[in-house]
């Protein structure tokens, strides 16, 4: 598949900020290493909402006409587009009203609850983004559960190290939120590593045998029927060079869970925590950013059997 920027933005901003505002609720109730003061709270609540308000306008400019993308809103019963649209939605006044109880200083019951269900509509937006790739039964390298967890992976993981970094700023014990991203970028980074394996497993790619029912013998494409790209070949005909895709995975495990890892330790160390702290986000992001761009990269279409490919 072509990857489109506008897509990577939206769903790495997004998810990180799905992620931030999950675990600044976590954070606020258990009171995490002193805790946040109010004034620390809505800040990091804006934040968040700024990047996935970003990264939901993003996402339409990748349509051919972006007016008409409330027609997205229409099909909630079958099409997880329509599912996450819609929660993403309701999220949103959830989110204010969470952000603003802590503001005005509303009742204790008040800001939990609304901050609960900030949390819970935030984890079901981003396991519906990844849902609408995972359903596609044509596109093999997505059809599979491992897709929204890696989704809500990452964008947790993304999450916790701008939690971090706000905690470290705020002067906070930096302990259990240095131990909360240790744990969430760890499941990642194995998610991930088992993601790559899945895709490579050759008994699993359909073929243009596979495609046409013909399994007695070998068949071939002699003509795809046109003599110059089209539609379907430029969007779903992207391909990457496998030596090309295996840096990238090294370059997604290095920068955006390695590199991180190390940042954590020192954090930890207090060794330069302010400057680990960022180098830490950065990473975490740009290795996103990466791995998004190779999902959809690798991602091959069947369509591409009838267009001159012997296997997607």
């Amino acid at each position: 598949m072509h990857p489109a920027f506008s897509v990577i933005f939206f769903t790495v901003a997004s998810g990180a900020g799905f992620g931030l505002i999950s675990l600044l609720f976590i954070a606020d109730f258990f009171k995490l290493g002193g805790g946040f003061s109010d004034d620390q709270l809505v800040a990091g609540g804006l934040i968040a909402l700024g990047l996935i308000a970003f990264g939901l306008l993003s996402s339409t400019f990748h349509l051919a006409n972006p007016k008409n993308a409330w027609r997205a809103f229409s099909r909630f019963r079958t099409s997880w587009l329509s599912r996450e649209g819609v929660f993403a939605i309701v999220f949103m006044p959830l989110a204010l009203i969470y952000v603003g109880s802590i503001m005005f200083g509303a009742p204790e019951w008040l800001r939990v609850g609304f901050g609960f269900l900030t949390a819970v509509l935030a984890w079901i937006t981003v396991f519906s983004t990844g849902m609408i790739y995972a359903c596609l039964k044509t596109i093999r390298q997505w059809n599979t559960p491992l897709v929204p967890a890696n989704y809500l992976a990452l964008g947790y993981a993304s999450g916790s190290l701008l939690l971090l970094l706000g905690a470290v700023f705020a002067g906070l014990e930096t302990t259990p939120y240095i131990a909360m991203s240790a744990l969430i970028v760890s499941i990642a980074a194995v998610l991930k590593a088992i993601y790559y394996f899945w895709i490579r497993s050759p008994g699993l790619t359909p073929t243009i045998n596979t495609a046409t029912g013909l399994t007695r013998a070998k068949i071939k494409l002699l003509d795809t029927g046109h003599t110059h790209g089209t539609f379907l070949t430029q969007e779903f005909g992207f391909q990457i060079a496998r030596q090309k895709a295996s840096v990238l995975k090294v370059v997604v495990f290095v920068v955006g869970f390695a590199v991180p890892g190390l940042m954590l330790v020192s954090v930890f160390n207090q060794n330069g925590g302010h400057a680990a702290a960022i180098v830490a986000v950065v990473a975490g992001i740009l290795g996103a950013a990466v791995e998004r761009w190779l999902f959809f990269a690798e991602a091959r279409h069947v369509v591409n059997l009838y267009h001159g490919a012997q296997r997607c």
